[in-house]
């Protein structure tokens, strides 16, 4: 069509034919899909560009002003063909999602191994997979070790050591030796699977924005038509009528906003953030405040050794060596740090021969004749023990550090003290500084006590505290929070924070792909990297602002062009590169979001 919009253009036709045939009939055959559309429209009940064009292409045929109607239908096949290309690239993140978890897996059944479709796996069967292969399935580790990118679930491109027991998902890439998986999860019950599932949602449910860039879309056609007939009831010139027409463009906007938003979307997906909606992505934008749950979220949530002490004649680790000894077979989260501290240290509990746990105080065993009590003062008075003033010293030194002291004694005397402490997490300073830098309010909400609240919130640069905080506590926050107006953000780990995310603007869910935080959160991070959330609220903001260039740029381009048009100073061919460039334009700056 762009040939013969040419062949037009130069006047070749008048060689062989008495009259311009070539864009007569070019434009009638070529213009198909214009005019499909538009009865399309028509019998919807609504009117958009292509309604617009249409009208001009006839008008401008009507008037024998043909090469015009060439050329404006070449111009907006073309627009049309390069939105198009725009939209589909964006949307290519689902079929790129789709293609990366395989369709075969080798499985070992019967002593035997074989390939098989993963559609026809079961439940704790075994596959194995080799180096260099995707993971074909959830699962758990039951044989060998490997380095696991899991980039396709979390966006962390650093690969993670995978051994007996650990978890692996589907989508994920194996780098280096054999690993045998027990199948939990195949198909549409994987992880990666939701996170597909996800994505394809997001991409089809419209934000306001897009609803308002729709109405923006319609109301400008309608104008350019309005304001068409004003002209050539004002003008009776029928080409600047025409050129009115023409010269109107809304498929920057019609096309750039949901343009914009599927590809922040698309994007924020391959850096292992879920955005489930446009609507998330808009409110994000405006968020003023982030609200923050600190443990797992701002710290990992276990407890570790921090402090050893040694009292008397007990050296630390002797104390190491009572206190895993008493430990040795309790799950409490102290006990759990005591364990690992002993590992690191290579310390092995010694036999013992009776164990009792008093719930809030402590555990004490006997063994080899002793007694050894770890735990906190209450236990050591019922037992008749006293505490030093060196002892209870330093247990007050570590309680004002927000850490959590625990006495080890043996038969009669403290030997010495371990403290205990959640550790913060290595980026949650970098992601409150970048959070701040962007004029964002911050704020912690915990179940913890003041102290160490305020210690981590120091550390971090937090700007407000709220400690000793129930689930309901944390609701009411966020609507004292709400209530003059501010726009607020609530992250946490998606379970125990469920209600506060749910009552605030945006709930971000921290969980590494826990079905909990997919289920709850109205944006999900698949990694526990804080500073993802610093990442999304930057780009929600950059697309919400290429959103209003292309809003305030299509407004202002149409009406110079309209005015234009009615002082006779475009024709329709000026017209329809005006239409065609602009277009281009706003489409190219949304498809930026694409890289």
């Amino acid at each position: 069509m762009g040939c013969a919009a040419l062949i037009s253009w130069l006047g070749v036709w008048r060689l062989f034919l008495p009259i311009d045939l070539i864009a007569i009939l070019s434009t009638l055959v070529g213009g198909y899909p214009i005019y499909k559309e538009t009865l399309q429209a028509l019998f919807r009940k609504q009117v958009n560009m292509e309604v617009s064009m249409a009208l001009a292409i006839f008008a401008s045929l009507l008037v024998a002003q043909f090469t015009a109607a060439a050329v404006i239908a070449c111009f907006v096949i073309l627009a049309d063909f390069l939105e198009d290309l725009a939209v589909d690239q964006g949307k290519s993140t689902i079929s790129k999602l789709e293609s990366a978890v395989p369709k075969k897996a080798l499985v070992r059944r019967g002593g035997f191994e074989s390939e098989v479709d993963v559609d026809s796996l079961s439940l704790k069967e075994t596959v194995l997979v080799r180096d260099g292969e995707r993971v074909p399935v959830d699962g758990v580790v039951v044989k060998g070790s490997s380095l696991v990118n899991e980039s396709a679930i979390t966006g962390e491109r650093v690969a993670v050591e995978k051994t007996i027991g650990g978890k692996v998902y589907a989508g994920t890439i194996n780098e280096s030796g054999l690993l045998e998986v027990q199948v939990e999860g195949i198909g549409n019950d994987t992880t990666f699977s939701k996170i597909v599932e996800l994505v394809k949602e997001a991409e089809n449910r419209k934000a306001p924005i897009e609803k308002i860039a729709d109405k923006l879309a319609t109301r400008l056609v309608l104008f350019a038509i309005v304001f068409s007939v004003i002209t050539f009831i004002v003008t009776r010139n029928l080409i600047s009528t025409i050129s009115v027409i023409v010269v109107a463009g809304a498929c920057g906007v019609a096309a750039g906003t949901p343009l914009a938003m599927v590809a922040t979307i698309g994007n924020a997906s391959k850096r292992g953030v879920i955005v489930k909606g446009g609507s998330y992505l808009q409110e994000l934008s405006h968020i003023d405040t982030i609200v923050i749950d600190k443990t797992g979220t701002l710290t990992f949530g276990v407890p570790v050794v921090t402090d050893i002490a040694a009292f008397g004649d007990s050296d630390r680790a002797q104390v190491v060596q009572y206190a895993v000894t008493a430990e040795k077979y309790s799950k409490h989260p102290i006990a759990t740090a005591v364990q690992e501290k002993a590992a690191e240290l290579k310390i092995t509990p010694r036999e013992h021969s009776s164990f009792h746990y008093a719930p809030g105080k402590g555990v004490y065993v006997q063994g080899d004749g002793r007694l050894i009590l770890v735990g906190n003062s209450v236990l050591l008075h019922e037992n008749g023990i006293e505490i030093s003033s060196e002892a209870r010293s330093e247990a007050a030194k570590r309680a004002s550090e927000g850490k959590t002291a625990v006495y080890v004694a043996e038969d009669t005397r403290v030997c010495g003290m371990i403290a205990v402490a959640d550790r913060i997490r290595n980026e949650s300073k970098a992601a409150i500084t970048e959070l701040k830098s962007m004029g964002i309010r911050t704020v912690m909400l915990t179940g913890d006590n003041k102290v160490a609240a305020d210690i981590v919130a120091r550390e971090v640069g937090i700007d407000e505290v709220y400690a000793d905080l129930l689930p309901q506590d944390k609701v009411a926050i966020i609507k004292q929070l709400l209530a003059p107006g501010h726009k607020v953000a609530m992250v946490g780990d998606g379970i125990n924070d469920a209600p506060a995310l749910a009552h605030a603007d945006v709930g971000i869910g921290l969980g590494a792909g826990t079905d909990v935080t997919i289920e709850e959160a109205d944006i999900v991070l698949m990694t526990n990297d804080l500073q993802r959330i610093s990442y999304i609220v930057r780009v929600s903001k950059r697309a919400f602002r290429t959103i209003m260039v292309n809003f305030y740029g299509t407004i202002i381009v149409d009406s110079a062009g309209v005015a234009l048009a009615f002082l006779g100073l475009l024709n329709p061919l000026l017209a329809a590169g005006i239409h065609v460039a602009s277009e281009f334009a706003f489409i190219s700056n949304s498809a930026r979001l694409l890289k």
